[in-house]
Formats: structure tokens, sequence, C-alpha cells
């Protein structure tokens, strides 16, 4: 048999042994990934041997299994070129189905296939699709500068000077920087002030560092 040449757009379903053995593939447009399946085609020598083995099963017949054997043999030894003719006979029917584009050698359906040019669509694809898709980019990337300008603004009036506790010292859980915890409601982010000397120190400090006075 002459070689058998295609692309790697196709997957082999077929079965080889049991009462449902037969040759079908598969092939797909390499742009949309859409599928296109051949009609199964039982592969009768195999089938046959799947039944006289599940008889001789059945039965436990010496003969039976015996004879089913010598079909699976016959099945075993047919099967490559049986698949080899299904397989030719499901190129050419794929080739109804799908274009192969000149450009970057890919296959396509027949809405992916633009008929005038001899192209696929990837490789020219429409003027008025190119226009909708650059205008909806352009849509896009203006909303998002005027977001970053917003966001420019929003950000300039965020106080930045003051201290920020990011986890309470006395429950443990993250404050997210507020003035407040949101698990037990004590104050964050504020100097504590020493008794004695007036010395600002850090929240949750027990004894001044200035002069070691006790400060809670």
């Amino acid at each position: 048999m002459a070689e058998i040449r295609f692309s790697d757009n196709y997957n082999d379903i077929s079965r080889r042994h049991g009462t449902d053995s037969g040759f079908q593939f598969e092939f797909f447009c390499e742009r949309c990934n859409d599928t296109w399946r051949t009609e199964f085609i039982p592969y009768r020598t195999a089938q046959a041997s799947g039944w006289l083995s599940k008889a001789a099963g059945v039965f436990g017949g010496v003969i039976g299994g015996t004879v089913g054997d010598a079909v699976e043999g016959v099945a075993e030894a047919g099967w490559s070129s049986a698949h080899d003719k299904a397989f030719a006979e499901a190129i050419e029917k794929a080739k109804q189905h799908f274009h192969r584009c000149p450009r970057c050698l890919q296959y396509v359906c027949g809405p992916c296939w633009h008929k005038d040019k001899g192209l696929c669509r990837n490789c020219s694809p429409s003027a008025e699709v190119e226009v909708e898709a650059a205008r909806a980019e352009g849509e896009v990337e203006a909303a998002r500068e005027k977001g970053r300008e917003e966001g420019n603004r929003r950000g300039a009036r965020i106080e930045t000077g003051r201290d920020r506790q990011l986890v309470c010292p006395d429950c443990g859980h993250e404050t997210e920087g507020a003035k407040f915890c949101p698990h037990c409601g004590r104050k964050l982010a504020t100097k504590d002030q020493c008794p004695s000397c007036n010395t600002q120190v850090s929240p949750g400090t027990k004894f001044c560092p200035e002069c070691g006075s006790k400060i809670q």
C-alpha cells in the first residue's frame, strides 16, 4: 500500500478487539477545534473472534475455544492492513470537510476558511472583525488609563505619615491598617504617652524606655 500522509489533526478511536471491534477516526479543525467523525466501520473478523471467545467461555467448549483462538489469530494478522485501508478512506472523506492553508499548513474547517483568499482565517482575517477587535481593545485600554488616574488621585489622599499596626497586640488578628482592631476593638496605630515624662511610646509598651516608669 502507498504511503499514507496527513496532518496531526486526528484521533484514532478504532477498537481492535472484542465484539465491538472496528475503525473510526476523528478529525478536528486546528483553528476552532470543531470535530468531524467518520462513520464506524465494523471489523468483522475480530468481532467473530470476540463472539466465539464468549461462546467458549459460556459453554466451556474446547472446540469453540480453539476455533476462537484461530479466528483471533487471523484477526490480528489482518488488522494492520484493514486499519490502513480504513484510515486511507477516512482521509479522503476528511478532505471534503477540511482545507489545508498554504501559509501556516494547518487544516481548518469550512467556517475557518477564507474561500476568496485561499487562506485560513488566521492568515487572512476579516478586516471588519479586526476593526471591531481593535476598537474593543482601545476602549479597554482607555478605561484602564482612567482607572489608573483615579487610583492615583485616591492614593494621593491616603494618609501615609500615620503609623499602622498590621497585627493587634492584644488578640493577634490582622488589622489591615485600621485604627481599631476589627476583632476585639482595641485602639491601634496611636502612640501611648508615659505618665511620668510624657515621652511617646509604641502601643503595648509596658515600661517607658526613657525613664523606666510603668505605662500600663
